[in-house]
């Protein structure tokens, strides 16, 4: 029962987590992607989409810490460098859809540009979900290394009856 109940909080902690994720990734893609359209009339779509891409993800990383995942305050250096690998990823998919787009259509409206730029942008968001989950904002590593911590050591009697004794014991144990 414990188990089973454990697994539905889970569940549940993933949804509402991903729907935080959404909100708050989702609203700042939403503006980047107006901040390319706006920024690729002056200078090159993939430098805006660089440029935007590093504020969106500093920004985004800052409201993950706080909101998404309940880091309970400001992303540290690891999580900011662990979320831009995640970033990077993301702005190569959407930088493979636009040129394919550009492969495909001579010349696309911006209707469709924001389609594909979007749809790509939410493929990626999807898995930059999972990584940030699961390995940037994780909470078992706290636990773990809280429990490596608070583990106590073995009674005197159990040590000394299973580990040899002398020095070759102690190296060998070690």
């Amino acid at each position: 029962m414990g188990t089973a109940h454990r697994q539905e909080q889970a569940t549940t902690g993933t949804f509402a987590a991903f729907a935080r994720f959404v909100l708050c990734g989702g609203g700042v893609g939403l503006a980047s992607s107006f901040a390319v359209t706006a920024l690729a009339s002056r200078i090159p779509w993939a430098l805006a989409n660089a440029l935007v891409t590093v504020v969106s993800t500093l920004l985004a990383t800052e409201l993950h810490a706080r909101f998404t995942f309940g880091a309970g305050g400001r992303a540290t250096r690891r999580q900011h460098a662990q979320s831009a690998g995640s970033a990077a990823v993301a702005y190569a998919v959407t930088c493979v859809a636009m040129l394919t787009l550009r492969q495909l259509v001579a010349a696309p409206g911006a209707v469709l540009e924001q389609v594909v730029y979007l749809s790509a942008s939410a493929l990626a968001g999807v898995a930059r979900f999972a990584v940030l989950r699961l390995v940037v904002f994780a909470r078992h590593r706290s636990r773990t290394a809280a429990t490596v911590r608070t583990a106590r050591p073995l009674p005197a009697t159990a040590a000394s009856t299973s580990a040899p004794t002398g020095p070759a014991g102690l190296c060998r144990a070690a």
